[in-house]
Order: C-alpha cells, then sequence, then structure tokens
C-alpha cells in the first residue's frame, strides 16, 4: 500500500519543484508547505484508513510555509536595519576631523 503511494507523491514533488522558477518566495514557502503537509497527511491517512489526513496536511503545512517566510522577511528586514545603522555610524565616524 505505502509502496502505491511513492510514484504518485514522488510525480506531484517533481511537477512541484519544476513549477516553482517564476514565483516569490512567499509562494514557493507556502507550496512547499502545503507539499509537505500533504505528503505527512497520506501517510497518516494510509495507516489510518482516514484520507481527511492529506487534506488537513496540506491547509496546515501551507499555513506553515506562509508564516515561515513571513518571519524569515521580518528577520531579513531587521538584519538589513541593523546593517545599515552600523554602516551610517561608521561613516560618520570616519567624516569627521579629527
Amino acid at each position: 500500500m505505502l509502496r502505491q503511494l511513492l510514484i504518485p507523491c514522488g510525480l506531484a514533488a517533481a511537477i512541484a519543484v519544476s513549477g516553482c522558477a517564476g514565483m516569490s518566495t512567499t509562494e514557493q514557502r507556502t507550496l512547499s508547505g502545503a507539499g509537505i503537509g500533504t505528503a505527512v497527511g497520506t501517510v497518516v491517512g494510509a495507516a489510518t484508513g482516514e484520507w481527511a489526513w492529506a487534506a488537513g496536511g496540506a491547509a496546515i503545512g501551507a499555513v506553515s510555509g506562509y508564516l515561515y517566510d513571513r518571519e524569515r522577511q521580518r528577520q531579513q528586514a531587521a538584519q538589513e536595519q541593523a546593517y545599515q545603522q552600523g554602516y551610517n555610524a561608521a561613516r560618520q565616524q570616519t567624516q569627521q576631523p579629527r
């Protein structure tokens, strides 16, 4: 049973990865999260016989991927701001007459 799921999951992953070229990072991370969630949900669904796990996994994965992207963007903005502050402070020090 599990072996029957490997081929469709592998094909879905290959299609998802090949379609990510023109996407934003938010879209890529959301889709990746949905794909991972679907895969995990499918495995759990195969084990329990409840296929709703696949849909639940996709939803949870998509939301998780989106939230992860938001956090990464927030961190990158904070790092950029700290870098600019340090750069500007150093620049002002070097421009002051001694």
